[in-house]
């Protein structure tokens, strides 16, 4: 009980100041803005172009989506609807009684069936997921590595919650998905924050 009440005090602690690291970040891209201006203009031979030169708008208002959409920000989002499924279902708990222990039997089941699914679609020869000389790296299977690891824990952890009654039907397994949205909103607002301070920087250093 102690322990548990010491994690949610940790985790309101954190909480408390992401809204202050999200205005910093912020901050930053416009000190960027302004430093880029400064020093393209004191230094015009450096090779520093500046986020506020005809240029640097045009960069910053074609290129922004296209910079955002990567396949890191569709893995937080998989993660994050992953997550909520499992937590609510209850799988990462301790069964506490026969119907648990028997949801837990067959969600292993589950989990093997689809494990030796993946391995004959990536072990043996002339794989589909396999590269054109026959290798895992890179591959089919290692660009949608995330994603099904992501899918699978969804797959199963809603076999589970079902199975086991803690999900009710799949209005239940849908409001998970959500919760896990909810829950890893945080992620995809420090992501866009981040990558755009990065990105900048690229176009703005020589």
């Amino acid at each position: 009980m102690t322990s548990t009440i010491w994690n949610l005090t940790w985790a309101d602690d954190v909480r408390k100041y992401l809204p202050s690291i999200a205005l910093a970040l912020a901050v930053g891209q416009l000190l960027l803005l302004l430093v880029s201006w400064l020093l393209s203009a004191a230094f015009p031979a450096s090779g520093i172009r500046s986020l506020l030169s005809s240029e640097g708008l045009r960069w910053f208002m074609g290129r922004f989506a296209h910079l955002m959409a990567t396949p890191m920000l569709v893995w937080l989002l998989l993660g994050a609807m992953a997550f909520g499924c499992l937590w609510r279902s209850g799988l990462l708990l301790r069964p506490s009684n026969y119907r648990e222990r028997r949801a837990l039997m067959l969600s292993l089941l589950l989990l093997a069936l689809i494990v030796v699914i993946m391995l004959l679609l990536t072990v043996v020869p002339h794989a589909v997921l396999l590269s054109a000389v026959g290798g895992l790296w890179p591959s089919p299977f290692s660009s949608s590595l995330v994603p099904v690891l992501a899918f699978c824990a969804t797959f199963v952890s809603a076999f589970y919650g079902l199975v086991s009654g803690r999900f009710a039907g799949i209005a239940d397994v849908y409001e998970s998905l959500l919760q896990g949205i909810r829950q890893g909103a945080p992620l995809m607002l420090f992501y866009l924050l981040l990558m755009q301070i990065y990105e900048s920087l690229k176009f703005v250093l020589p």
